[in-house]
């Protein structure tokens, strides 16, 4: 796969690393987090097909095709982007998992005592990464066996001033960055909405607005950034069980989108 795609229009333009968008500029301002910048080592990622920590469960996941391991927020991100096409607005990029194939864990042994992550079914994966006017939009489409449990969500970081100052507002009230913070790792979350707002003060203010998500997570643990997360579920923070009871079940083709714009 070729090192970086540059996507590209009048006013805005998006650099993307191995199917990750590492930079989203508009009007000469940088709207997403350097993963070189203190608060993570990322800029945009995805969680499949679960979302949350599995350690109390024994990293178990309980499905109708037997039981999974999966470490936390699950398996998609330790398989590597195939670039599919791309032009000066639009790059496809795609994961193809067959069921059962076991796949080295990065976090073991270190961050975890899981060596190996399977999935008992075969799942394609992709993320279409396009751009137009002062907007970023991603799509995502999973193809898989109709029945199969799963959980999405998508993680972007977006840069802040540092001052702590930002408000992320929903339709029915805002957050302070104090808030995220004090929530810690479990994650703020904002259930049953399809829209957040992020007001920066002097930089553009942006909104996330999504599709077939409806629900976000936010998390920080430090200024300079804010990750705003749409997702499918909340995790189950007590027990770390995950079985069809608290994840969505496939139809067979699932769609999702996100598009970030500046107001």
């Amino acid at each position: 796969m070729t090192a970086t795609i540059l996507l590209k229009n009048a006013n805005c333009n998006v650099t993307i690393s191995k199917g990750e968008v590492i930079s989203f500029i508009v009007d000469n301002e940088e709207i997403m987090h350097c993963k070189d910048a203190p608060g993570w080592n990322a800029t945009d990622t995805e969680m499949f097909p679960i979302i949350g920590s599995t350690k109390i469960n024994n990293y178990s996941i309980e499905t109708p095709n037997g039981i999974a391991k999966q470490d936390q927020h699950g398996l998609l991100r330790e398989l590597n982007y195939q670039l599919i096409s791309s032009d000066t607005t639009t790059a496809i990029f795609e994961k193809k998992y067959v069921k059962n194939t076991q796949i080295n864990n990065t976090k073991y042994p270190n961050k975890s005592t899981q060596e190996k992550l399977f999935w008992p079914y075969d799942f394609t994966f992709r993320k279409i990464i396009s751009l137009s006017k002062n907007a970023l939009k991603i799509n995502f489409e999973i193809t898989s066996e109709k029945g199969m449990p799963y959980m999405l969500g998508y993680h972007p970081a977006f840069k802040l001033s540092g001052f702590g100052t930002e408000i992320i507002k929903t339709s029915e009230k805002e957050i302070t960055l104090n808030d995220i913070l004090n929530v810690g790792s479990a994650a703020y979350k904002v259930l049953n909405t399809d829209e957040i707002i992020l007001i920066k003060n002097e930089l553009p203010n942006i909104k996330i607005a999504t599709k077939n998500f409806n629900n976000f997570m936010l998390w920080t643990e430090v200024n300079n950034m804010v990750c705003i997360e749409p997702i499918t579920q909340y995790p189950s923070l007590e027990t770390q069980e995950y079985s069809e009871k608290n994840m969505r079940i496939s139809t067979g083709k699932e769609y999702f989108s996100v598009t970030i714009s500046t107001l």
